[in-house]
């Protein structure tokens, strides 16, 4: 699983920015919110926090895998609650976030059903659909908001490597609280430990008893 991508930024467009490393160009899908800040950094290093996944024609025929990549950590966070919601897969969630997440999140915690309508792809009864299962579950990204049903997004606590792994972890199904836990503790007996995927497997010696 790719978390993390790396490189120039050589093009931005509406739907996607092109990072190039090494002589190897990668398109990584981007929400509508991160087009700004992408074109800002053109001809800039960047790293993207991602998500991959794979896509499949309107046939069912070819399967495409794909990026998607977020400038902030705690950005792939509320998009992966976002996608959660009944009828907001991936492609429809990158249209609609239009706005900044913390405004987004915002609405959605206020019942703003008007305003939430507004974002492209996003009508009535979506909006309805969206704060009736994510309000309370976002405070954390909303506007002055600390917590969200008492799991904080901390992205000061871990570095880039161990939030990449903390997403990994959270993606294969451990409860996030266990995840943060672990590499906690990981940090504490080996801090020097460098890439994501060497913290995944520091948190999961823990969690096995591999290590205390």
């Amino acid at each position: 699983m790719i978390v993390r991508l790396t490189g120039n930024v050589v093009e931005v467009t509406e739907e996607s920015a092109i990072l190039e490393r090494d002589g190897v160009a990668r398109e990584v899908l981007i929400p509508g919110f991160a087009v700004g800040e992408l074109t800002a950094c053109r001809g800039k290093e960047m790293s993207l926090h991602t998500i991959e996944f794979i896509e499949a024609n309107q046939s069912g025929g070819n399967m495409t895998p794909r990026l998607v990549g977020f400038v902030h950590p705690e950005d792939r966070v509320f998009f992966r609650h976002f996608i959660s919601v009944k009828g907001i897969g991936l492609r429809k969630a990158m249209k609609a976030l239009a706005e900044p997440i913390r405004k987004i999140a915002d609405w959605i915690e206020s019942g703003d059903k008007k305003s939430l309508a507004t974002l492209p792809g996003i009508g009535g009864r979506a909006a309805e659909m969206i704060i009736a299962e994510l309000k309370g579950k976002l405070e954390a990204f909303a506007l002055g908001g600390s917590s969200t049903n008492g799991q904080t997004v901390d992205v000061a606590r871990f570095n880039d490597a161990q939030r990449d792994a903390l997403e990994v972890l959270t993606a294969w199904g451990d409860p996030r609280q266990d995840a943060e836990r672990w590499l906690e503790r990981a940090a504490q007996l080996h801090p020097d430990t460098k890439l994501a995927e060497d913290w995944v497997k520091a948190a999961y010696r823990i969690k096995t008893g591999a290590e205390g």
